[in-house]
C-alpha cells in the first residue's frame, strides 16, 4: 500500500463538483428552485436564473438581489464486508450559500447580473478506527465560483445569455492513517491540505416562450479543470526509522470538472401554477484516472513496508456519462404565499467497483418541499428543504480483485441526506 491509498480521497475535489448528477452534489443555487427538486433551464423564477439557465434572466422583468443559505446534514454508514459493526461517520454540516444581483431597464430587453454561488462542496468525518481508515478518515471540501452574467431578449418569446465562470476559491483537506505504528503507539497520520488555483468556464442558455402557457429552456456549463499545485503534505507520528520513505512535502494534481447539458420545459396551465421538468447530462466520461506528482517520496521502500516509493501516484476512476431527471411545481395559494413540491432521480457516474471512501455514490432519489411568503411588494422570504436518499451500495473484495480496484474498501456503503435552507429576496 502506497500513498495513493488516501489519494484516491482526491477524487472529491471532482466527484462533489458536479451540480447536477453524481458525486456528493450540492444542488441548491435557488431557494425556489430548492423546493421543486432543482428544476429551473426552461423556467423564469428570479434571478438565480443566472445559474440556471443564463438565457432566462432577460425574462425576470424586475430588477432584485436575493441571498440564500442552506445546511447540509449528511449520514453515512459503512458496514465491512468481513465485519458486523456498523460504522457511523461522525456528524458533519456544510453550508452553501448563493447570492444574486440583476439589473437593467425595467422596459428593456436587456439584462446584467452577478451570481456567487457554491454548486458543490463536502464534509466527512469517518469512525474512529473504521476499516477504510488507511484510505481515508476526514475530507473536507469547498468552494466559491462567481458568475458576471449578460441576457438579452431578442423578441417577447426568445432570449438568449451567457456568464463567465469563474473558480474563485476552492481548497481541499483529507486525511487518513498510515498502517505503520508511531511512538505513540497509534497509526502514522497523512494530511493534504490544497488550494485550487482560478480557473475560467462559461456557462450559456436559450430561453423560448411560445405561449403563456409553455417554455422551454436548454443550457450548456462548460468543463473547468481545477488545479492544485504546491499542496501541502503533512506525515505524523511516524518512527524516525522510516522517514527516509515519507518526504513529500507538497503535490499537485488536475482534476476535470465535466460539462453538462441540460433542458428544461416549463408549463403554467393557470395562472397559479408553474410545473417543471428538467433533465440533466454530465459528461462525467472523461474522468478517467486520478494522477498525482510530489516533491518527495510518496512512502514506499522496505523498511515501510509498502509498495511504489516514487513521487506520483495514479488511481482509475473510469467514471460514466450520467443523467439526472427532475421533476417539480408551485401553486400560489396567495397574494402572499407559494407552496412547491419536487423530487429528482440521480444516476451514479460511479460504475460496480468503484466505491471510493470519499464518495460512497450511489443512484438517488430526492424529494422537496418549499415556500415564498412575501411581505409588501418588494421583500419575499423563501425556504426551502430537500432529503436525498441515496440507494446501499456493496462491493465485495472478490468484485475489487476483479475489476483491479484492490486500492479501496469491500463493504456496504448507505447513506442519507437532509437540507433545509433559506433566502431573501429584495426586487426594485
Amino acid at each position: 500500500m502506497n500513498l495513493k491509498h488516501l489519494l484516491l480521497a482526491g477524487g472529491a475535489l471532482l466527484t462533489g463538483t458536479s451540480a447536477w448528477a453524481g458525486g456528493f452534489q450540492v444542488t441548491l443555487a435557488g431557494q425556489k428552485n430548492n423546493g421543486m427538486g432543482g428544476v429551473g433551464v426552461g423556467l423564469s423564477l428570479d434571478q438565480a436564473a443566472m445559474f440556471y439557465n443564463p438565457g432566462a434572466l432577460a425574462m425576470v422583468r424586475q430588477n432584485g438581489v436575493q441571498i440564500g443559505a442552506n445546511a447540509t446534514f449528511a449520514r453515512s454508514a459503512f458496514r465491512a464486508q468481513s465485519g458486523t459493526e456498523q460504522r457511523e461517520l461522525r456528524n458533519s454540516t456544510v453550508t452553501p450559500f448563493s447570492l444574486y444581483g440583476s439589473f437593467g431597464p425595467s422596459e428593456g430587453k436587456f439584462r446584467a447580473g452577478i451570481a456567487v454561488y457554491t454548486p458543490f462542496g463536502s464534509k466527512l468525518q469517518y469512525a474512529n478506527g473504521w476499516e477504510g481508515r488507511y484510505s481515508l478518515t476526514d475530507i473536507d471540501l469547498k468552494s466559491i465560483f462567481v458568475q458576471p452574467t449578460v441576457s438579452y431578449a431578442i423578441t417577447d418569446q426568445l432570449s438568449v445569455g451567457a456568464g463567465l465562470v469563474v473558480l474563485a476559491y476552492g481548497s481541499v483537506n483529507l486525511q487518513k492513517d498510515i498502517p505503520i505504528t508511531g511512538q505513540s503507539g497509534q497509526p502514522g497520520h497523512l494530511e493534504l491540505d490544497g488550494k485550487a488555483k482560478n480557473k475560467l468556464g462559461f456557462n450559456a442558455g436559450v430561453f423560448f416562450k411560445p405561449s403563456d402557457k409553455l417554455s422551454i429552456g436548454v443550457s450548456y456549463r462548460s468543463r473547468v479543470d481545477a488545479t492544485v499545485e504546491g499542496g501541502d503534505v503533512k506525515f505524523t507520528n511516524l518512527p524516525a526509522s522510516v522517514g527516509a520513505n515519507f518526504t513529500a512535502n507538497q503535490f499537485d494534481v488536475t482534476l476535470p470538472l465535466p460539462a453538462t447539458t441540460s433542458v428544461g420545459v416549463g408549463l403554467m396551465p393557470t395562472e397559479k401554477v408553474t410545473i417543471g421538468f428538467d433533465v440533466n447530462f454530465v459528461e462525467w466520461s472523461s474522468y478517467k484516472s486520478l494522477d498525482f506528482t510530489f516533491a518527495g517520496n510518496n512512502g514506499g521502500g522496505p523498511n515501510a513496508g509498502l509498495v511504489g516509493g516514487s513521487t506520483t501516484s495514479s488511481s482509475r476512476r473510469e467514471y460514466q456519462d450520467a443523467l439526472t431527471f427532475r421533476l417539480g411545481g408551485q401553486y400560489q395559494v396567495t397574494e402572499g404565499l407559494t407552496v412547491r413540491l419536487g423530487t429528482s432521480y440521480d444516476f451514479s457516474p460511479v460504475k460496480d467497483s468503484f466505491v471510493t471512501p470519499e464518495t460512497p455514490d450511489a443512484d438517488r432519489v430526492g424529494i422537496s418541499t418549499g415556500i415564498t411568503y412575501k411581505i409588501g411588494e418588494n421583500f419575499g422570504v423563501d425556504a426551502s428543504v430537500q432529503f436525498i436518499d441515496v440507494a446501499k451500495r456493496t462491493q465485495t473484495q472478490d468484485d475489487l480483485i476483479n475489476s483491479g480496484t484492490t486500492d479501496r474498501v469491500a463493504g456496504t456503503y448507505k447513506t442519507r441526506v437532509v437540507t433545509p435552507g433559506l433566502g431573501f429576496t429584495y426586487n426594485f
